[in-house]
């Protein structure tokens, strides 16, 4: 599998050809100054996480979101509240 790096200028300018080169089964991971911000895959690409789970590795999540805790309000750091709650 073919993995290119390129620029934002570079994808725009060229959007055809690199657009046929994944449709071909090349990756294309786009840069903004120098930093990934993006990857082009095949739409058939098959993600890690898809893999771990045609593997039987790993699982959907099933039932329902669990909601996240309401936050707490402290007096004081989080090194504090942390050695508090070793006492």
């Amino acid at each position: 599998m073919n993995v290119d790096t390129i620029g934002i200028r570079e994808l725009r300018n060229g959007l055809s050809r690199h657009l046929a080169e994944v449709r071909e089964g090349a990756e294309i991971t786009v840069t903004d100054h120098g930093r990934p911000i993006a990857k082009i895959v095949p739409i058939d690409h098959e993600s890690g996480l898809e893999r771990l789970i045609r593997e039987g590795i790993a699982r959907r999540p099933s039932g329902p979101r669990q909601a996240l805790p309401d936050p707490i309000e402290i007096d004081g750091t989080v090194s504090d509240l942390i050695a508090e709650q070793r006492r």
